[in-house]
């Protein structure tokens, strides 16, 4: 029987990459989008010419009931990805206590939201695995991102706790702290900008989101690693 993934924030970028790249290494695919479903409709089509199967669904990760209703839809998953989230440059003087919320909604909350809702599943099977998504920011701090950077150093907080707690289960928790990558997030980066952030990274180029998606798949697989932030950034904070 194949496994079953649900990746969250799936109809583009590093979510998009790791759907495709799961569901042709075997897995069944629950795909979570909020508002642009087509392109995942049409990756499903494209994959189920090749025997894979990829089932797009609709939630508002940060929204509870939305949650609920997705994972019923799954009758429960193998895997979770935690990848859904927003960013904003802003100074933190000029933020807003909206601007804070939303941020940490989607975030941050979501990844509570989604892991409460598939973990009991996963208990009981006493086999499971979690990767949350969070970002080099979540690490090192990243100027005019404070409260971007609060939520995915949360996210890492969350993953090291979670990993202890769950780990009696046999379900394992881990993350990823992507650098700088070619994703429609990062897309308002001026050239004077990718230039910079080139010469800042050792290997000298940004990252793909193909790059975060085999992470992803390893972290999944491998079942003797736990607690791990894994940094994907090119040595970008080395």
């Amino acid at each position: 029987m194949r496994e079953t993934v649900l990746i969250t924030g799936a109809s583009r970028g590093i979510g998009y990459a790791t759907a495709e790249l799961f569901a042709v290494n075997g897995y069944t695919v629950y795909a979570n989008y909020r508002s642009s479903p087509k392109s995942l409709e049409l990756l499903s089509e494209k994959l189920s010419e090749r025997g894979c199967t990829l089932i797009p669904l609709y939630a508002d990760v940060s929204n509870s009931n939305d949650v609920e209703h997705m994972v019923s839809q799954t009758n429960g998953v193998d895997i979770l990805i935690n990848n859904a989230g927003i960013a904003q440059f802003k100074q933190f003087v000029d933020m807003s206590e909206t601007d804070w919320d939303n941020m940490m909604s989607v975030n941050l909350k979501s990844v509570y939201l989604c892991t409460h809702c598939v973990i009991p599943h996963m208990i009981k099977r006493k086999h499971g695995a979690i990767v949350n998504i969070s970002s080099v920011w979540g690490v090192t701090g990243g100027s005019c991102e404070v409260h971007y950077s609060a939520a995915k150093a949360g996210v890492i907080g969350f993953t090291k706790a979670l990993a202890k707690e769950m780990a009696p289960s046999g379900i394992r928790v881990n993350c990823i702290a992507p650098g700088v990558i070619e994703t429609d997030m990062n897309k308002e980066l001026s050239d004077y900008d990718r230039q910079l952030i080139k010469e800042q990274t050792p290997l000298g180029t940004i990252g793909l989101p193909d790059h975060i998606a085999q992470a992803a798949l390893f972290l999944a697989e491998n079942q003797f690693i736990t607690g791990e932030i894994l940094n994907v950034n090119g040595g970008f904070h080395i």
